[in-house]
């Protein structure tokens, strides 16, 4: 028997609606494969970024420009148990308690605390050097105005002609586990090793970051009086022109330590 007319129609919505059927459940496969595609790209592309922006802080705060980079003398001196070298300051010189005192720069006073409990070695290194005058007519090498590195680091022998005591001591102390050194901080500046902390110290102007994976640096003192000061009159200049970076670099404004006084 042939089939009617209205099953023939029945037959033909029927494959109708088989085709719309499958059209929509390709086309929804084919959304959900971009969907999963971008996704995938995404992730991969911020998981680049992250990995990028980590090596690339790691090298700068470690082995780049974003790293207080001392000039540690060599020595003959044998090494001590601690990983020091040369005559290196007594640790009880800073006599386990809080030093206070005032540094002198370009006739700007910064008023300034040394804490001699929390980082004993370090501050006896900085209060002996400061009470032989080692820093006197001393010249800042460096300034930094990255965005998260803001410090003027100092104490670089033979700049102005201080002599090289011929030290360098370790381990770190008292280095921050967040990575973080608020304005105002004083602490050690070094090479790639804890055992390089020599003469060189470095002064945070604003709040800095420097990657605890690097291991850190000892934080011996702040600045208690006369950041805005020194920022206005010194760190506001600036890198000088014609250095490697537009960011890091000797102070545009010459910055001079006249003395360094404690108690």
């Amino acid at each position: 028997m042939a089939p009617s007319k209205n099953a023939e129609r029945e037959q033909r919505e029927a494959r109708d609606r088989l085709r719309n059927y499958k059209a929509r459940q390709a086309a929804h496969e084919t959304k959900l494969r971009r969907r999963t595609r971008d996704n995938l790209v995404a992730a991969i592309g911020v998981f680049a970024v992250v990995t990028i922006a980590t090596i690339s802080q790691v090298v700068y705060f470690t082995s780049g420009p974003g790293m207080p980079e001392p000039t540690p003398s060599a020595s003959d001196v044998p090494e001590t148990e601690t990983g020091s070298l040369g005559d290196v300051p007594s640790a009880d010189i800073a006599e386990n308690r809080t030093w206070t005192g005032l540094l002198e720069m370009n006739e700007v006073d910064l008023g300034i605390r040394i804490d001699g409990d929390l980082a004993p070695q370090a501050a006896s290194v900085f209060i002996s050097l400061a009470q032989d005058g080692y820093y006197d007519e001393n010249a800042c090498q460096r300034l930094t105005s990255a965005d998260q590195l803001k410090v003027i680091q100092c104490g670089q022998p033979n700049l102005t002609g201080s002599d090289d005591p011929g030290f360098t001591f370790g381990p770190l102390e008292n280095v921050p586990a967040d990575g973080i050194y608020p304005a105002g901080t004083i602490a050690m500046a070094r090479a790639d090793t804890p055992e390089s902390q020599s003469t060189q110290f470095f002064i945070t102007y604003e709040d800095s970051y420097l990657d605890p994976s690097g291991g850190g640096y000892t934080v011996f003192g702040a600045v208690t009086d006369g950041l805005d000061e020194f920022i206005a009159e010194i760190a506001s200049g600036g890198v000088a022109e014609g250095g490697a970076s537009p960011t890091d670099g000797q102070p545009a404004i010459p910055a001079v330590i006249s003395s360094i006084t404690l108690e």
